[in-house]
């Protein structure tokens, strides 16, 4: 789903290993630094108590950090979902806004806009994690040079498949596909294997479909928008190619199935059934459907999309930004918790060891927010000492991390979806669909939306 916002939320919330260590006291600890005079910050994004074992977590290392910083006091607050857009200018306003609040991705860079966060350049400085993240993950949050938060999570987009069926029709699990044409002759053989079976899987309403035409777009080093975010730029030989692959594999090889329109849970239901050989998703896809869906983790396996080598992937993720009338103390408490809870190995979210003990999977190669560095191989081989799910099904999509770069979703996401979606079920519903005109008319509907972008 990662994934969708509507199902990310959620699945963030109670799937990334929000759990807690105990933690002495000591300087050598992350943020045990500086005592000051006594501060109180509030901390959004708490976990709900619908969600016992993380909210549990959370309330610990919220202790083990208070322990270690008896100056400071952090009040929690677990209003769900964590971001409200339709409440936050009013919350903002009447002084509800938490001082560490939680945010997408993509409202980050409105925020900044707005100037409804505060500008943390001046102490980010002393987050020594912050100097091992991923550029492309902590430029989400910098604008002209300035700092404005740091990330909690971080996924990009790849291709889901089910070792099983691969196994069954005669492919390499171990060797999943790296192009398309590898997409398309593994989907043939996965369809052959019986009636019922789907070789690949696609979206094309609820603006899934423009959706995964945007994921399929980037790893071919296509574009949504221009530069200047205000025209489209899909209508080009990388967007053609996205829907005359699909158009073949409907129609002349017969290895999507013949039910069209598939919206979110549809694939995700196929794919728990084991009926379904490939689609398009992050590594969340796997615990969603082992989770939700009857699936079993030991059946799947996941893959960087086809082509995205040396290209782009369509991503997301969330953090935190401070509010814009926070004191400098206030940012500072901010700060030394966000370094506590979110970004240190082996602790906070990556505490796996508590998320073990809790039955909780773990192994799961997201959030990446440190790529290949220090700290990201720490993490790594945390999630492997400390495994529930198997860790080897998700090599060939953590190899391929190093030469994909992470591209956020367009401006006007949701309304270009929702156009795209038009062309997505024309390719999948009509043998005559014509791709240019396809393009065409979306590009023109595309134009008008953006044109209103400020």
């Amino acid at each position: 789903m990662t994934t969708r916002r509507r199902g990310l939320s959620l699945l963030l919330v109670a799937g990334l290993g929000l759990g807690a260590v105990s933690c002495g006291s000591g300087d050598d600890k992350p943020g045990a630094q500086g005592s000051g005079g006594p501060v109180t910050i509030t901390v959004g994004c708490q976990p709900p108590k619908s969600n016992p074992k993380e909210r549990e977590g959370w309330d610990a290392d919220v202790a083990a950090f208070q322990k270690l910083h008896p100056n400071i006091t952090i009040e929690s607050k677990d209003a769900f979902p964590c971001i409200n857009p339709d409440t936050f200018q009013a919350k903002l306003a009447g002084g509800t806004q938490e001082d560490v609040f939680y945010v997408y991705y993509t409202d980050v860079q409105k925020i900044i806009k707005a100037r409804q966060a505060a500008d943390i350049s001046q102490y980010v400085g002393d987050v020594k994690a912050a100097k091992e993240l991923r550029p492309d993950v902590q430029g989400v949050f910098k604008s002209e040079d300035k700092t404005y938060g740091l990330p909690r999570n971080n996924y990009n987009m790849g291709l889901v498949y089910n070792r099983k069926l691969f196994t069954q029709a005669g492919l390499d699990p171990d060797s999943p596909p790296k192009t398309w044409a590898d997409v398309q002759a593994a989907a043939k053989k996965i369809a052959g294997l019986g009636a019922g079976y789907v070789g690949f899987g696609e979206y094309s309403a609820g603006n899934t479909g423009g959706w995964h035409f945007a994921a399929s777009l980037y790893a071919r080093g296509g574009s949504m928008v221009g530069d200047d975010g205000k025209t489209a730029a899909f209508n080009s030989p990388e967007g053609k190619a996205v829907l005359e692959n699909l158009k073949t594999m409907r129609w002349n090889d017969n290895s999507m199935g013949s039910k069209q329109l598939l919206q979110w849970e549809d694939l995700m239901r196929m794919m728990g059934s084991g009926k379904l050989g490939m689609m398009i998703g992050a590594p969340d896809v796997v615990q969603s459907v082992n989770n939700d869906f009857q699936g079993k983790f030991e059946d799947y396996g996941v893959t960087a999309v086809p082509e995205s080598e040396g290209k782009s992937s369509l991503s997301g993720g969330d953090g935190y930004m401070f509010n814009p009338k926070a004191s400098p103390e206030k940012i500072k408490a901010g700060l030394l918790w966000l370094e506590f809870h979110e970004l240190t190995p082996g602790q906070g979210q990556f505490n796996y060891a508590r998320a073990k003990e809790q039955g909780r999977p773990v192994g799961l190669p997201i959030p990446d927010l440190y790529g290949d560095s220090a700290a990201g191989k720490e993490i790594v081989a945390l999630r492997k000492q400390f495994a529930t799910v198997p860790v080897d099904h998700f090599t060939p999509y953590m190899t391929a991390q190093s030469t994909i770069t992470n591209k956020l979703e367009p401006p006007k996401a949701q309304e270009l979806y929702a156009v795209l979606d038009v062309a997505m079920s024309a390719v999948l519903t009509r043998q005559d669909a014509d791709i240019d005109k396809l393009l065409s008319d979306a590009e023109s509907k595309a134009n008008k939306i953006l044109a209103k972008n400020t």
